[in-house]
């Protein structure tokens, strides 16, 4: 017997470092780690001790013998990843920590709360010469883990868990509704602490510059995501669920979370954490088909495999695959002589199961790969998605091919990415979205030289790719800095100390909520949720969050 990762996996790598034999890659010693779609358990050489199973933090390892029968697939997956992948990849080391200063303390605000934000943290609080002050601008932690995650994927939604542990520590004080720029700048940061370290994310919608994407009813994947998830910037957001047919533009894990919430049977979203107004609209919804449109093949989707074998979850909605998945020809190439990427082959695989199987449900997801639009058209809002053909001319690169076509749709999500927006007093690389830095420490505006105190971590630093586990890494890597800076003496304690920014913020209209105000919070939601058989029912204004931390 061997023990199984499944799709909730976080790929945070913390159950690399238990595993007595190695078998779990890749690690983050790996080169493959980063881009990694989750991490694998060589079945070869697990010698089911069951160690990673206490330490995943999502619950996502399971003995093959104790498999839900959804989770099945999952062994040949975790298979397959070892039919191209060395399993005798390094173990992950730990080198000798600087020492840091006798006697001296450093204190690091960081500006964010998400994953990011946390794996930062939960690294620096292990050094008891370190304080951390953790700022966001809502009454909330945990950033896209609370407003981000779908609400039908509860386990990934466990790595809370590990932040919970973090808020605990002595050394960790929370500054939640506050916001940076607002109540207390940035430069007032710089002048009370010795490191800031900014963990702000990418909040924003990346658009498509095609004609007709202002229309009504042409709506951004980020906004959509967080009304359903109850993020008090959209609680008082309406969409329109009228139309039979929406259009789901791009085809990553976020385009396939739209579609399958748009689908999914309201009374199963009901025992979820979704919003109440989400579900409220989405019991009254029109839609029976969702049109998940990706320019390049299947080959190439951007979502991960897990995502796409989740869909076989849905009770009552068909899958719909193109008849031919077309594929590049590098990669029918690859496929015929059988040296073909096990995680791009699993691709392939899934999507072919998924056409082959019979159809008879009531709504439908259907994948229309090799097409990009080309204009939204209506008149008072969207009517119709205009589109052409691609194909592929050889080394993974794509033309149009010149046949154009138009679907119907009353409905549009963009999910081609999201975008980091400038940070006042830092500088911005408009291209890339990103503050430019090296190492996680934020250059100057010419970009050579760092300016010492100033970090980035998450995506305001590489851009919005990865997820809960490459956050990890990225925050990790971003703490280890500080401390490397600290110990060098790069950065030291400013004159000014801060005591004073509790009563800052507060004359500035800040209604602080510290961490007994996020338990109280987290209690009242849980309390709410446990009456209704949900894990949580979660209050999605600020006052009603302000009010539930002050115990009312």
């Amino acid at each position: 017997m061997a023990h199984v990762i499944t799709r909730p996996c976080c790929n945070d790598g913390t159950c690399v470092a238990v595993c007595p034999v190695n078998c779990i890659h890749p690690t983050p010693d790996e080169p493959d780690f980063l881009t990694a779609e989750m991490l694998y358990i060589d079945p070869e050489t697990c010698i089911d001790c069951g160690a990673c199973i206490d330490e995943c933090p999502v619950n996502a390892i399971f003995p093959d013998d104790q498999l839900a029968a959804k989770d099945e697939p999952y062994l040949q997956i975790n298979a397959d990843y070892y039919k191209d992948h060395d399993v005798d990849g390094g173990l992950v080391k730990h080198p000798k920590p600087p020492a840091l200063p006798d006697g001296e303390g450093l204190r690091v605000a960081i500006v964010g709360a998400g994953p990011a934000a946390f794996y930062a943290a939960e690294e620096l609080v292990k050094k008891r010469q370190i304080q951390v002050d953790m700022f966001d601008r809502l009454p909330t932690p945990y950033g896209l883990v609370r407003a981000g995650v779908a609400p039908d994927h509860a386990k990934t939604k466990g790595v809370e868990s590990s932040f919970g542990m973090v808020e605990k520590k002595q050394n960790f004080t929370y500054h939640l509704n506050v916001e940076v720029g607002t109540h207390i700048t940035g430069d007032e940061l710089r002048e009370r602490y010795g490191a800031v370290l900014y963990a702000v994310g990418a909040p924003h919608d990346r658009r498509l510059g095609i004609d007709g994407e202002d229309l009504a009813g042409s709506i951004a994947a980020t906004d959509f995501v967080a009304w359903y998830n109850g993020h008090p910037d959209y609680a008082d957001r309406t969409f329109d669920l009228s139309a039979d047919r929406v259009v789901v533009i791009g085809n990553g894990n976020v385009a396939l979370d739209v579609a399958r919430i748009l689908v999914t049977d309201p009374d199963e979203l009901a025992r979820t954490d979704i919003a109440d107004h989400a579900l409220d609209a989405l019991r009254g919804s029109a839609i029976r088909e969702v049109v998940v449109m990706g320019r390049r093949g299947v080959e190439h989707g951007a979502f991960t495999n897990g995502e796409l074998l989740s869909l076989n979850e849905l009770d009552g909605v068909d899958i719909v695959m193109p008849d031919e998945l077309v594929l590049s020809e590098e990669t029918a190439a690859a496929e015929a002589d059988d040296s073909l990427d096990s995680v791009i082959a699993t691709k392939i695989r899934i999507a072919r199961e998924f056409a082959d199987r019979p159809r008879g449900g009531d709504r439908r997801i259907v994948f229309e790969f090799l097409t990009s639009p080309t204009s939204i058209i209506g008149a008072d809002g969207v009517e119709k998605v205009a589109f052409v053909r691609n194909r592929y001319i050889g080394g993974g690169v794509i033309e149009q091919t010149g046949e154009v076509g138009e679907i119907d749709a009353g409905m549009v999500v963009r999910s081609v990415g999201y975008r980091g927006r400038p940070i006042a007093g830092l500088p911005f690389d408009e291209v890339k979205a990103v503050v430019p830095n090296d190492d996680s420490r934020v250059l100057d505006a010419t970009g050579g030289s760092p300016i010492p105190g100033l970090y980035v971590a998450g995506w305001i630093k590489r851009g919005p790719t990865g997820g809960i586990g490459r956050n990890r890494y990225c925050g990790e890597e971003a703490a280890k800095a500080i401390i490397a800076d600290f110990a060098a003496g790069v950065v030291r304690n400013p004159d000014k100390d801060a005591s004073d920014v509790v009563d800052l913020v507060t004359t500035r209209g800040a209604h602080r909520v510290d961490l007994a105000g996020w338990k109280a919070i987290d209690a009242a939601e849980r309390s709410a949720g446990r009456e209704s058989g949900r894990r949580r029912v979660k209050l999605v204004t600020v006052d009603a969050l302000e009010a539930a931390a002050d115990g009312q």
